[in-house]
């Protein structure tokens, strides 16, 4: 008997929309998150273990170090509720050192958080886990099993800075209403350094970065009814120094066109498609991003060569007057 084709892939209407006007806009961008399918997620993991790439391991030797005194400052029976879960890889640092009430993580990417959650409950038997997946740049409800709980945010990876300052103090602002007032909140953010230094993170030697880049076109043509020439594509690192922000573009090698979705897109060689950012900032630009949505730094930590920061913050009431 001949094996049955797998059915297709469901596209998700938000992933269509934002590829289609990503596409057509006058400056072609498509939103980082969809860089995160499960080949993508995969990806992205073995990123973080390449040596150029120097944010994963110094955040990880800062929780390992500091995870203890950050246990220290908070109260009991705290629920963590991670945004942006993946792999879940820094988050035993975290429950080891606080003991949870719970463990919400919260993700876009359904299958791999359903990998994470069981690789947690084996090691964490006694540990009642909630997973979510959802996008956390919009406001979560969280399972009503923690209603009563008193929140401890967790977003490290320095995702927030993925985000242009606006929507980084939006998405901060939504981390605050779906947490509640006075809860608190971990998070990393990455350093301004060398530009050398950042350049090799995002342009691996191994090209990795660069396959994980490329893929977003290979989720496009799977999923939306694509005919991209991947091949005609290259990825390109670049650092935006007014912006402070390495860049990351598909660029076309040649004069293109495709279909997605039905619709035809024309490309001339040199054009690029922005696909992510990632902002780096200094001790006080930190601090005003937070401040800015309504969270107050109680305590930040850094490495010997203030590549990395861990900042733990605390939701404020809101202000009557400045």
């Amino acid at each position: 008997m001949a094996k049955a084709d797998p059915p297709p892939r469901t596209a998700d209407p938000a992933f269509r929309a934002d590829v289609l006007a990503g596409l057509a806009a006058p400056i072609p961008a498509v939103p980082a998150r969809w860089l995160y399918d499960r080949r993508g997620s995969e990806l992205f993991e073995e990123i973080t273990r390449l040596p150029e790439y120097y944010p994963t391991r110094t955040e990880t030797a800062l929780l390992e170090r500091y995870c203890g005194e950050i246990a220290a400052m908070l109260g009991t029976d705290e629920a963590v509720v991670e945004f942006g879960s993946g792999s879940s890889m820094k988050t035993p640092l975290l429950l080891r050192a606080v003991h949870p009430a719970a463990y919400v993580p919260i993700d876009i990417s359904g299958d791999f958080l359903r990998d994470a959650v069981a690789a947690l409950r084996a090691q964490f038997p006694d540990l009642p886990i909630h997973p979510v997946e959802g996008d956390f740049m919009r406001r979560i409800e969280l399972p009503p099993e923690i209603a009563s709980a008193p929140k401890l945010g967790f977003f490290p990876g320095s995702t927030i800075g993925n985000l242009v300052p606006r929507t980084a103090v939006d998405l901060l602002r939504t981390m605050k209403e779906t947490l509640g007032e006075g809860s608190r909140l971990v998070i990393g953010m990455d350093r301004t350094k060398d530009v050398e230094v950042l350049l090799a993170a995002y342009d691996d030697a191994a090209g990795v970065t660069a396959e994980f880049n490329l893929n977003l076109l290979r989720r496009i043509n799977a999923e939306l009814d694509g005919d991209i020439p991947v091949e005609s594509f290259r990825h390109r690192a670049i650092w935006n120094d007014a912006m402070s922000r390495i860049e990351m573009h598909l660029e076309a090698l040649r004069d293109l066109a495709f279909t997605v979705s039905g619709r035809r897109f024309t490309f001339s060689a040199g054009a690029t498609i922005h696909t992510e950012n990632s902002h780096k900032y200094g001790y006080r630009d930190s601090r005003l991003l937070l401040r800015a949505a309504g969270w107050g730094v109680v305590r930040d930590w850094t490495d010997e060569r203030e590549y990395f920061s861990i900042i733990l913050a605390e939701a404020e009431p809101p202000r009557f007057a400045p």
